[in-house]
């Protein structure tokens, strides 16, 4: 157990202890007050008094310092208990019964903190021997737009140290925060190349959020990156862009954008972008750009007629019927992290004693290759599959065997996959996207916050988290952004289990 989880722990004991004993403590304060006025026992009032006076000074002093140590403590380690509750529990901490609201509302979100971490590091402790993400080739992340890749803050959340501790060599892509897609790609090549020639690894397997997607494709079509890419996974990105942004640049005067985008560039200028371009990014971000994108690219073709058939043709998450490892039409059933597994379509994943169960699972939705290549299933991979997922909390829906995805990579030699999620409502999702989440919707339809479902699919396969409660998962969320907790969703397992695909395939 880590420093931070113990200390954790022991602020809850500490909180809790405060709770029943303050609570047996007044019982019998009030008790014996009530009998020494009624009845004279077991003393007269005016002989006793004394006595229960420093009673109750011996426990509020007493009461007050296990308060506050447990209160500190919990401040201080947690990180579920987020900037909200936080406040609320300081706002609501003088004012009486509401106090004892925020005060057992606290105590509920760390004891869960403790209880989750806790499952998540005897997972790791059961399988670290087995190095699950020590893949053949290291990682790279790629950021999208607007963010830095930066130590204080790192973009990607709890997601790497998971990564790592479970054998994962991980890089980043290090490029601008605001570019154009051709500016980036060529800062993503050289990043690569970079390090291929640093550590003879000979390629890398690229995971890129967002616009960072746009970049590695670009990177990788027209950069020279190719020779050096095993595999990209392509998470949220719009690659068919985003029409709440082409409506936002058409009707926002062109003044304002220059300031804002003014204002940007210098900022991102003193915090180390060498050229920051913020319309440029912007621009190709909608779906005039991504259009155009798409056709300097190449594969135009497949995204579009990928999509265009799995409108017309079968809707997300339609069934093959009974299913045990594999569809009836010979594709493999791939769980939410990657790992193939078999199961029925909307049967819920079963938790096991040392996984962190949540409620609210997540159905994932798979479009899959019906064609056998990189991401077909060995034959001993559907047993531990099973384990793996069962611990990711989620409802698997396999796609149907007419299911619209390319036969063959985008990319010649390279492994190419896409993820994408959405937000059950605006109130689910952090500022700003739970703002932007209906703006989105009303012009794109369902959506994380940012970008529409039509955009993400893209490449080999694509997987659809969607939820079965009400919380749903926004572009911030598949990233960990708020290293936030979700029910039903445990995103540090999920790219655990992405990478240890490309492990299971050589990669």
């Amino acid at each position: 157990m880590t420093n931070r989880i113990t200390a954790c722990r022991f602020g809850v004991i500490m909180l809790r202890i405060f709770w029943w004993t303050t609570l047996a403590a007044t019982i019998g304060l009030i008790l014996s007050l009530v009998t020494m006025l009624a009845y004279g026992w077991p003393a007269a009032w005016g002989e006793a008094w004394p006595v229960w006076a420093a009673a109750l000074a011996g426990v509020m002093l007493i009461e007050s310092i296990i308060f506050w140590i447990g209160i500190i403590t919990v401040y201080v380690t947690s990180v579920q208990l987020g900037l909200k509750i936080r406040v609320i529990g300081i706002l609501c901490g003088w004012i009486p019964i509401a106090n004892l609201i925020a005060l057992n509302l606290i105590i509920r979100t760390v004891g869960e903190e403790v209880r989750f971490e806790t499952a998540k590091e005897r997972l790791d402790r059961s399988r670290a021997g087995a190095r699950i993400c020590a893949t053949r080739y290291p990682v790279l992340l790629v950021h999208g737009v607007f963010f830095r890749d930066t130590q204080a803050l790192n973009y990607w959340g709890r997601v790497p140290a998971e990564l790592q501790r479970n054998g994962a060599t991980i890089y980043y892509g290090e490029h601008q925060s605001a570019a154009s897609v051709p500016d980036a790609a060529r800062e993503l090549t050289a990043r690569i190349r970079r390090i291929v020639e640093m550590t003879g690894c000979g390629k890398v397997n690229v995971i890129a959020h967002s616009k960072g997607g746009l970049d590695m494709r670009y990177a990788i079509a027209r950069c020279g990156a190719a020779p050096y890419v095993a595999s990209l996974t392509t998470v949220n990105t719009p690659h068919r862009g985003c029409g709440f942004a082409d409506y936002l640049l058409t009707n926002i005067p062109a003044g304002a954008q220059s300031k804002v985008a003014a204002t940007y560039n210098a900022a991102a200028s003193r915090l180390g972008d060498a050229h920051p371009d913020f319309m440029a990014a912007v621009h190709d971000l909608t779906q005039a750009g991504c259009a155009r994108l798409n056709a300097e690219i190449g594969d135009w073709d497949q995204l579009n007629g990928l999509w265009q058939r799995g409108s017309a043709g079968s809707a997300l998450g339609t069934t093959a019927g009974s299913v045990s490892g594999r569809t009836t039409g010979g594709a493999p059933i791939v769980t939410a992290g990657g790992v193939p597994g078999g199961t029925a379509s909307g049967v819920s994943a079963q938790h096991t004693s040392d996984a962190p169960a949540e409620p609210s699972p997540i159905a994932v939705n798979e479009h899959l290759s019906q064609a056998s290549g990189p991401w077909a299933v060995p034959s001993d991979a559907v047993s531990q599959s099973r384990q793996s997922y069962t611990r990711a909390g989620m409802t698997a829906t396999p796609a149907s065997p007419a299911s619209p995805v390319p036969r063959t990579s985008p990319f010649a030699g390279i492994v190419c996959q896409s993820v994408g999620s959405k937000l059950a409502h605006a109130t689910t999702g952090k500022f700003p996207l739970n703002f932007t989440y209906p703006l989105v919707k009303w012009f794109d339809g369902p959506n994380d916050g940012l970008v529409a479902q039509p955009s993400f699919p893209w490449g080999e396969r694509f997987t659809w988290l969607e939820p079965n409660g009400v919380r749903g998962i926004s572009h911030a969320d598949m990233i960990d952004l708020n290293r936030e907790n979700i029910p039903g969703f445990d995103v540090r397992e999920f790219y655990v289990q992405i990478v240890a695909a490309l492990k299971q395939r050589g990669l």
